[in-house]
């Protein structure tokens, strides 16, 4: 029986692509020094599931920023601001696109699907020049193969790839970008050829789109597409996966019915409806890759419930055409639980990192060829009983008050426009407000004092004092740009989620369990294993310690209880909003502490609410119910003078913006300017914001320093649809990632601008 995996971590074990990358971008190290890494961690990755027994290892999974950026080189898709003029794309332009130069912004960045990994995405228009100039697929297929490895080589399918494009600027956005599938097509062929040619014998194209809701035209551009490439496949078997929920019945009719194709990938862990239109339809003679083991979470497969359901398969589409599979690529996942040496062994026991998962595939497949390992199922069915049965996952107080929430939609008292006025009559803010979005540049210097007050080699004395003395820092930098509403800067975490979750109860953490983001940008999503509960105040004493350093108003920073939920790998053993519900009321009881503390204006970020959004329109409204609905229940019991705020990014809100409204926040600040204000449009078409508002007006992901006249055109945009008494002036997101340097001009452009844009309006009255 054969195994497969839809795809693998890139960042290593210890993130060694993370800090080539960093070290090439600021020039410390050589493009040769940054091939050599990845080349190592490609390796290591093909022998890892070469020697675990897998028979379809993919290849050209592996990414220096995403695989959708990568299909734009391979497309030579490359706008023209970036003056590419041909040839093999190299790593000025290919990292230009992702992060922007001195002179021209990046491309827009965007969640993939319902995930936190983010892709770069495709401008494209009728004008386009495509040709053939990356050949990545071809290249790493090759040096898999000098390795004695013979690998699937994976492609972003070209009809996805198309749908999850926009327009460029100055095309219409109405354009249709379909219609250049005959434009990319001969590249395919191109990159298929060489593949062959390689000695490829299989080949994925990952078109993940077919999950979506989708209309005729844009299933009939599938049908279109595999029939034009078919010629060219002929002497290959092709998968086509599709990930993260059920492919509709119409979706499926067309799959299942490409020309060319011999294999089909299912996600079944989300998509477990998919199964009856398997059960009812799957074609005849067909290989069907059946993703059982969870590419997304990381609990341990219930092994004898998902080697029930492969043998059922078996007995429908036969043993020689079932292969075991992950449900989507493990790029969602930590890499390897050998890394975490502290976790307790009972949670331990109940996981599964990516290493671990390849080992589940495998077992599964040896298992149904009749080679089954019966210690290795059997430990697996006593962590599972484990989980079930612990203490320690069950809090009755916490279900109780979970449970006394319903029959209330926790609004505040009083609208919004009352409590804007009373607001204003406590903070006295000028016209255009000014503020960021919460963190500061964590510098090496901050690092170095957060990591050895955790292995305990300075006392908690010293790292207060060094805390205490950065966030001044921060408070005297904003006072000296004179920015209206300030924050702290967050110099005490490292990780908006993980810091929140080391203080509740319910969560366990990992010491190395990094996913990537974006690029470089790691994250270490905490484990929601149980009940959760704030046992103590979390923020209260640094915001508080902030506060009494200024008499201008400063934020206190939380974030929102959906963030929390979607950043983090959660217990699949309740449904999610359950587990949302416990969170707000944690966050809940911190709000109200840090407004008994004095703290007149609070941040609760929801950045992750649209991420969560289920893919199918029809689940929509079920989860903006209860996402919206946990967001008002952290607040709903402030007074009318605290001011709330919520943050949202990297992510298109225009259908959602009902819901953004109906959580009644009293300021939303949202990512905007490197998505091309699209935010915008939806004012322009009509629909009415009365809280305060800050569409971010430049991009923190990039390095580039906007000027003043750049930051005034974007504000002067947003008065366009906006009354002038609810914008706020803010950046797209935290500073975190970025550098003083590049942080301190940048605020000042910002501030000079919404000073400028001040006197203007003053002067019109």
């Amino acid at each position: 029986m054969a195994s497969h995996i839809v795809g693998y971590p890139r960042m290593g074990p210890k993130r060694e692509l993370k800090f080539a990358l960093e070290s090439f971008w600021d020039g410390k190290s050589s493009a040769d020094d940054l091939k050599k890494v990845s080349a190592d961690l490609r390796s290591s990755i093909w022998k890892q599931m070469a020697d675990a027994g897998i028979k379809y290892i993919p290849s050209n999974t592996f990414s220096y920023y995403d695989q959708v950026l990568d299909t734009t080189a391979m497309l030579g898709a490359v706008p023209s601001r970036y003056n590419w003029t041909g040839g093999e794309i190299g790593f000025d332009t290919y990292f230009s696109m992702a992060r922007g130069n001195a002179s021209v912004p990046a491309m827009e960045m965007t969640k993939w699907f319902d995930t936190n990994y983010h892709f770069i995405v495709p401008e494209l228009g009728p004008d386009v020049n495509f040709s053939y100039a990356s050949h990545k697929a071809v290249d790493e297929y090759k040096e898999a193969k000098a390795l004695g490895v013979n690998t699937v080589p994976v492609l972003v399918g070209p009809v996805s790839y198309l749908l999850l494009s926009k327009p460029a600027k100055g095309v219409e956005k109405s354009f249709p970008l379909l219609s250049l599938l005959d434009k990319i097509l001969p590249i395919y062929k191109e990159v298929i050829s060489e593949l062959k040619a390689a000695g490829a014998s299989w080949i994925q194209f990952d078109e993940p789109t077919l999950v979506l809701d989708l209309e005729a035209h844009q299933l009939e551009a599938f049908t279109k597409a595999y029939a034009e490439l078919e010629s060219t496949l002929s002497g290959l078997d092709v998968l086509v996966e599709s990930y993260f929920a059920d492919v509709p019945a119409g979706a499926f009719k067309t799959l299942t019915a490409l020309k060319g194709v011999t294999a089909f990938g299912f996600d079944l862990v989300r998509g477990t409806q998919t199964l009856d239109l398997i059960k009812g339809s799957f074609p005849s003679g067909k290989y069907l890759f059946a993703g059982v083991v969870d590419g997304r979470n990381i609990w341990a497969n219930d092994l004898a419930a998902s080697l029930n359901l492969l043998q059922s398969l078996e007995d429908l589409v036969g043993k020689d055409k079932l292969v075991v599979s992950t449900s989507c690529s493990l790029l969602h996942t930590a890499v390897d639980l050998i890394n975490e040496p502290k976790l307790d062994d009972e949670i331990k026991s109940w996981l599964a990192f990516a290493a671990q998962k390849v080992v589940e595939v495998n077992a599964l497949a040896k298992a149904l060829s009749g080679a089954k390992d019966e210690a290795f199922f059997s430990a697996n069915a006593a962590a599972q009983a484990s989980r079930k049965s612990s203490p320690r996952v069950t809090n009755e107080t916490v279900q109780k008050a979970s449970a006394a929430l319903q029959g209330s939609d926790h609004r505040r008292a009083t609208n919004v426009s009352a409590r804007l006025d009373a607001q204003q009559k406590k903070l006295n803010l000028p016209v255009l407000p000014t503020t960021t979005i919460g963190s500061f540049p964590q510098t090496v210097e901050l690092r170095r004092v957060r990591r050895e007050y955790k292995a305990k080699k300075i006392s908690e004395e010293e790292y207060v004092k060094a805390i205490k003395e950065e966030i001044k820092k921060v408070v005297d930098l904003q006072e000296e740009l004179d920015i209206d509403v300030l924050v702290h800067g967050e110099p005490e975490r490292n990780d908006m989620v993980e810091y929140f979750g080391e203080q509740l109860s319910g969560f366990a953490f990992t010491a190395n369990g990094w996913v990537q983001s974006y690029g470089s940008r790691c994250v270490k999503p905490p484990i929601i294993y149980g009940d959760v509960s704030r046992p103590n105040p979390m923020t209260v004493f640094w915001s508080s310690t902030a506060q009494s350093m200024t008499k201008r108003p400063m934020k206190g920073m939380l974030t929102g209880p959906v963030t929390i939920l979607n950043w983090s790998f959660v217990r699949n053993d309740q449904p999610r909003f359950e587990t949302c519900y416990q969170i707000a009321l944690a966050i809940k009881d911190e709000v109200e502490d840090l407004e008994k503390a004095g703290i007149n204006v609070i941040q609760i970020d929801e950045a992750a609410l649209r991420e969560g959004l289920p893919l199918r329109k029809a689940e929509h409204a079920f989860y903006l119910n209860w996402a919206v609905h946990s967001f008002r229940i952290t607040n709903v019991g402030v007074q009318d003078t605290t001011q709330i705020h919520t943050h949202m990014c990297y992510s298109n809100f225009n259908d959602i913006i009902h819901s953004i409204i109906d959580m009644d926040a009293d300021v939303i600040t949202i990512e905007n300017s490197r998505s091309d204000e699209k935010l915008l449009s939806v004012f322009r078409e009509g629909v009415k914001y009365g809280a305060g508002i800050g569409p971010g007006v430049y991009d923190i992901h990039s390095p580039r320093i906007p000027s003043t006249e750049e930051i005034a055109d974007r504000v002067n945009k947003m008065l366009a649809v906006l009354d002038t008494n609810i914008l706020w002036v803010n950046p797209d997101c935290g500073l975190k990632t970025r550098k003083y340097t590049e942080v301190k001009p940048a605020l000042q452009n910002m501030v000079s601008a919404a000073k400028a844009i001040r006197t203007q309006l003053a002067s019109a009255k």
